[in-house]
């Protein structure tokens, strides 16, 4: 980040984020982008669940699908900070999209790069930074959400093969991705010392893609299960050492919070903007209703919320970025991202009044997208968990 400041146009508060003017330049690209390539689908993607396919290629060509990734394996070689003012500005316009692009970053592409082999980077790594590729990721099952550790999906040896059985659920790009890391039990006596992560394509025998869930919100990314019915992959797509699967996956979620935090900034924002531009239009008793104070209020409340939400992340990214551990500053800035997003959602359809309910206003799609962003990667709850063991740690 730079020294100098710089306020942000089109209706937002003035804010003083220190961005370098790369990284102003990459958020006026974004934001450029999204208001050509994706708002004007936001509505028919919504209603019909339909995945973006040729929209993730294109944004792989931008280079956004391996944003933190080094050059050499086909990423931009950008940093957490560049990443969430991606996601922000995606998830500004629609956040099906952000979540799409954060979690083949962070999770799935991250975990190769973090724990792979050099032989792993070289081919799943470059097909995935580069886009040509689409990640998904797996850990949660139907009975272990937050009781990570709980998962039943194992993965026994069988001579040089591994044999995967069970099933992961709530996958993001499900259908859709090309490869998956998958944590799997492979010393059941060891609790998470006994969880292995693995490298399975699309394509091998006994792995597919199950129940497509019908979504509240976030309609146009893809949820749905992955099943492994002795599913057989080679040794060598154990990921990491063995029985190191889930402490990886920690490490893979400190990043990936950051960008459900990113997810959370933007989403507000979009319903944050919509807001605003309503109440200085809509005309009750002889004025706009921006003119009472008890709507400016709220979108004084509103404002400062996003604010300090935006710190507390890019506080956490900027940590990353500089190669510091940021557990509990990506779990703060998580929680309170999350927390105060839905908030904010949740006052812009209020401010719209009964226009709040109708599909025709963006409001209502801002309210729905935005409830998971405080379940996804950790719930508050975990957060909370986390921020107070990373605390009395101290």
């Amino acid at each position: 980040m730079s020294t100098h400041a710089t306020a942000h146009s089109d209706g937002e508060q003035a804010q003083f984020h220190l961005f370098t003017e790369e990284q102003q330049q990459l958020r006026k690209e974004v934001r450029e982008f999204a208001a050509r390539e994706i708002a004007p689908n936001v509505s028919r993607w919504d209603e019909a669940s339909e995945f973006p396919a040729d929209l993730v290629k294109e944004l792989g060509r931008m280079g956004l699908m391996g944003v933190i990734f080094p050059q050499q394996y086909g990423g931009s070689e950008l940093g957490y900070v560049e990443y969430a003012i991606a996601i922000e500005e995606l998830s500004r316009v629609d956040g099906s999209v952000g979540i799409i692009v954060a979690s083949h970053n962070s999770l799935a592409t991250n975990h190769i790069f973090l724990a792979g082999t050099e032989e792993q980077r070289q081919k799943y790594v470059t097909k995935l930074a580069s886009g040509e590729w689409l990640g998904a990721w797996g850990l949660t099952e139907p009975g272990s959400g937050s009781d990570a550790g709980g998962a039943r999906t194992t993965a026994v040896k069988k001579g040089d093969r591994w044999v995967l059985n069970g099933n992961k659920t709530f996958i993001t790009n499900g259908h859709y991705a090309d490869v998956a890391v998958v944590i799997a039990v492979t010393d059941k006596s060891k609790g998470t010392h006994g969880m292995s992560a693995f490298i399975v394509e699309k394509g091998t025998p006994g792995f597919r893609s199950g129940k497509k869930e019908n979504k509240l919100g976030l309609r146009a990314s893809d949820t749905s299960e992955l099943i492994f019915e002795d599913c057989e992959i080679p040794e060598k797509n154990l990921l990491g050492n063995l029985g190191e699967g889930f402490v990886d996956s920690m490490r893979v979620l400190d990043g990936g919070r950051i960008s459900i935090a990113a997810l959370s900034l933007g989403i507000a924002q979009g319903a944050f903007d919509a807001a605003v531009k309503y109440t200085k239009q809509r005309k009750q008793f002889g004025k706009t209703i921006s003119e009472f104070q008890g709507i400016q209020w709220k979108i004084a409340d509103m404002a400062t919320q996003l604010d300090a939400a935006k710190l507390l992340t890019f506080r956490a990214a900027q940590m990353k970025d500089a190669g510091m551990r940021t557990t509990l500053e990506s779990a703060m800035a998580k929680l309170y991202a999350s927390e105060v997003a839905v908030k904010i959602c949740d006052e812009g359809v209020q401010l719209h009044g009964g226009y709040g309910f109708i599909k025709e206003y963006p409001a209502e799609k801002f309210y729905r997208d935005v409830k998971v962003c405080t379940i996804g990667e950790g719930t508050s709850e975990i957060q909370r968990l986390v921020i107070a063991r990373e605390v009395l740690k101290r």
